[in-house]
């Protein structure tokens, strides 16, 4: 477990004076930047990156293997500020890496994905550890903005969690970097979007927080304190993961053993979920994670949910499975008209040159005077097969058939009108079969692996 830091507010810490000023930072930077064989600098153009950018070009240039800058698309000043970065990059002898997003987001979510992916790119072509300016205020703002979130443990780590990025001011106030701006005579934009209200984080710095701690002095430290006791929770949740038996992450998600959770109550499933979810890439929010705790305690094998953020959970042959869902996964919308060579999620569907027969109920014959459609099955979906009189449930076709319950999920049905009249590789309705004087059209569907 990491011990607690005892920190100060930045307006009570007492400052360097300007013979120390650049010896304090220059050695966060030199000290940081030790840790990695080869950096790569995200550099924004603004105050706090470019002052890492002169600190680290003084006292560690070896270490950096390019200044990576990105430019958002938002306007002139995105595109001044990456010019910056690349001239005074140049000028300090480093290799630049530069790139302007071709679609440009709309939101400070869409930026910040833009950003990071490509930063990631960039260490990961040259095997280093990307290193960003952030400081102990930004680390006090993110944990506010973290709490109004109603984020867990895990969130409130904020930029203390466990990860690969340096963040070499992490420990420093955002006034000493503006000393040192001062000291040093380092040129920086300053971006204007960094006043509007229109954004959370900028409510929080100019308005919420001062007005907070004007009420309660102590509110930055304690913030500081939830951070680093939430970081420190998050390393032990970690080791406990690396004991944990029967856990398996991939592309697709996380599958855990059922039986890795015995002894463990709610409140304990609710430190493990997002730690084992965020192994296999998946962020679970505060809701997805009470609705998996409660799955998890009472779910019975071959059920299933549905979590927020495009993200489902099943219990399957003694194991819990937490994955993006095929419809999220694969941009399946909830019906589409059927057409030769349309597809939805794995299956596509085209016209056949045959006769519509064969078994296991991969084609069919299709009426041509009612409009065609095809969807994914919903519970309570129910189809007349051909040869019964009664309506069956398309669950239990599905089930008859042999699929299991992870794969049944996504199967499509086809509708003609508003009646279903084929589950492809399972049934066909009457109406979905050849029959002499009627129009139809002989259709194919064909599971695909990817």
């Amino acid at each position: 477990m990491r011990p607690l830091r005892t920190f100060r507010p930045a307006s009570a810490r007492s400052v360097p004076d300007s013979a120390h000023l650049t010896e304090v930072v220059e050695k966060c930077v030199a000290d940081a930047l030790a840790s990695a064989s080869a950096v790569v600098l995200a550099v924004s153009g603004g105050r706090d990156s470019m002052v890492m950018l002169e600190a680290a070009a003084r006292v560690a240039p070896r270490s950096v293997s390019a200044v990576a800058t990105f430019d958002h698309g938002t306007g002139r000043w995105a595109k001044n500020a990456t010019a910056l970065v690349a001239e005074r990059a140049r000028e300090l002898g480093l290799e630049v890496v530069r790139e302007r997003v071709q679609l440009p987001g709309r939101s400070e979510a869409e930026w910040r994905r833009f950003r990071l992916d490509f930063f990631d790119r960039v260490a990961r072509a040259r095997h280093a550890v990307v290193v960003t300016a952030h400081t102990l205020d930004d680390q006090i703002e993110t944990i506010l903005m973290r709490i109004l979130r109603g984020s867990g443990a895990r969130g409130l780590a904020a930029l203390e969690a466990p990860g690969g990025t340096l963040r070499p001011f992490l420990g420093i106030s955002r006034e000493l970097v503006a000393r040192y701006a001062a000291a040093r005579a380092v040129a920086w934009l300053d971006d204007p979007s960094n006043w509007s209200r229109r954004y959370l984080r900028n409510r929080v710095r100019h308005d919420l927080l001062p007005a907070l701690t004007r009420a309660r002095p102590a509110l930055p430290e304690e913030l500081l304190i939830v951070g680093q006791r939430a970081a420190s929770l998050r390393d032990e949740v970690e080791r406990v993961l690396d004991t944990l038996p029967g856990m398996a992450t991939g592309s697709r998600g996380v599958t855990v053993a059922r039986s890795s959770f015995e002894g463990y109550d709610p409140r304990s499933l609710a430190l493990l979920w997002p730690a084992i979810a965020g192994r296999g890439g998946i962020a679970l929010d505060r809701r997805g994670t009470e609705r998996l705790c409660q799955f998890t305690m009472n779910g019975s094998s071959g059920r299933r949910i549905q979590l927020s953020g495009g993200l489902e959970a099943l219990i399957h042959r003694g194991s819990l499975i937490v994955r993006p869902s095929p419809e999220a996964a694969t941009g399946v919308t909830a019906a589409r008209p059927l057409a030769d060579g349309v597809r939805l999620g794995r299956w596509v569907f085209r016209r056949s040159s045959g006769r519509a027969h064969g078994e296991g109920g991969w084609t069919a014959a299709l009426p041509l005077d009612v409009a065609l459609t095809v969807r994914t099955w919903q519970p309570g979906d129910r189809m007349v097969p051909a040869g019964s009189a009664t309506p069956r449930r398309v669950k239990g076709l599905l089930r008859d058939a042999g699929v299991d319950g992870p794969s049944r999920h996504g199967w499509p049905v086809v509708l003609a009108g508003s009646e279903i009249v084929w589950v492809p590789g399972v049934r066909r309705a009457l109406a979905a079969t050849e029959q002499a004087g009627r129009p139809s059209a002989p259709y194919i569907s064909e599971r695909l692996d990817s």
